[in-house]
């Protein structure tokens, strides 16, 4: 991918920072609320902005949305234990898959194969460090094992799968639209 300019890159910062403030405090959607987009904002950030930067800006301010959703908005503290943690090498691996994307994007159907495998890649460590962090190390589970860890898998990982899907197709769309306007634009001033 080719490196996106300073204004371009802040301009997606942004819209990430406010796409996470605006869903961060739900986990799925409902009539009322967009499900959360945090997933798919730290893999769209290893994407999309060059510096490593706004990873630590992403975990600062998911961090401090989860605190004020506990502490003043009425949240559940249910989720806040020593697993917590894990959110960092979670959110880490969609970052780096994100990464690894990049640097194998092409405008062509052939990027379809290394970003299916950055998204598997990505979610799969991601559930298992957030989803396996909370089972195993929370406290919130009496007595842990793997099988019963593996039915909490088979129930809960699809719907954050479907909702990174959600986040990524709409991404794409955007996505190509500006790329096809810009070769446009770009034909038309080669042409005139």
């Amino acid at each position: 991918m080719s490196i996106l300019s300073i204004r371009s890159q802040i301009s997606i910062g942004l819209l990430l920072v406010l796409l996470m403030i605006f869903t961060r405090s739900h986990h799925f959607a409902s009539i009322h609320n967009m499900a959360d987009a945090s997933w798919a904002i730290f893999f769209f950030a290893g994407v999309y902005l060059r510096s490593t930067w706004p990873l630590l800006g992403f975990f600062t301010l998911s961090w401090w949305l989860d605190f004020a959703a506990t502490h003043w908005g009425g949240v559940s503290d249910y989720c806040l234990t020593p697993a917590y943690v894990f959110l960092l090498p979670a959110y880490v691996s969609l970052w780096l898959t994100g990464r690894w994307y990049r640097a194998r994007y092409q405008f062509a159907w052939s990027t379809l194969l290394p970003l299916s495998i950055s998204v598997i890649t990505g979610l799969t460590l991601c559930q298992l460090f957030s989803g396996g962090g909370f089972y195993f190390f929370s406290g919130r589970i009496a007595e842990t094992n793997f099988n019963e860890f593996g039915e909490q898998l088979i129930k809960y990982f699809p719907l954050y799968v479907e909702t990174f899907v959600f986040y990524l197709s709409i991404t794409v769309v955007i996505h190509t639209f500006l790329i096809l306007i810009s070769q446009q634009f770009n034909s038309n001033n080669a042409a005139g």
